[in-house]
């Protein structure tokens, strides 16, 4: 098998492990050191913290869930190291297929090491397309009259960055 085969092979196992219920073998296609994000943003680092988790999930919430979706693209970027993006969404055990607002699209940095493909990191984030609006639509117009008057009252961010630690709030 190439590499692109043996990539998409690792997304089938990861699929069947998950399908399976068996965190361990899930484990298996990930890194010691991965870094693992759900849909909702929590964030694993390492896979024995990642196992626990997704055999608690397993053997809980998910019980008899499997993991529906497919490789979109493989993209190299350097010797054994490659970007997958996949759908890779949650089928629950009582529906027959899987609702819209269930489909997945996962980002999965793959890297080759003696073992084979690996993943190293993994971010979920459901399939929810906003579109941007166009700079003269009413909404654009509506949040640059926020940011006038917000400055204009001293409010938010004086503009620009804000200073480093107060932009994003930790969970």
């Amino acid at each position: 098998m190439n590499d692109d085969q043996q990539i998409s092979a690792l997304f089938d196992q990861m699929r069947q492990a998950w399908t399976d219920g068996d965190a361990a073998a899930y484990g298996r296609c990930f890194t010691p050191d991965c870094d693992y994000v759900s849909f909702d943003g929590y964030r694993e680092r390492g896979r024995d913290a990642m196992v626990a988790s997704h055999d608690k999930l397993f053997r809980g919430v998910l019980f008899g869930s499997a993991l529906v979706g497919e490789v979109e693209s493989i993209r190299h970027l350097g010797d054994g190291v490659a970007v997958m993006h996949a759908t890779g969404s949650v089928l629950v055990a009582w529906r027959r297929r899987l609702p819209r607002r269930r489909l997945t699209r996962n980002t999965i940095v793959v890297v080759r090491g003696p073992e084979g493909w690996r993943c190293a990191a993994i971010h979920n984030g459901r399939v929810r397309p906003v579109g941007v609006p166009e700079p003269d639509s009413v909404p654009a117009r509506v949040a640059r009259s926020l940011v006038r008057a917000s400055r204009a009252l001293h409010l938010g961010h004086p503009g620009g960055a804000p200073p480093p630690g107060q932009a994003v709030a930790s969970p």
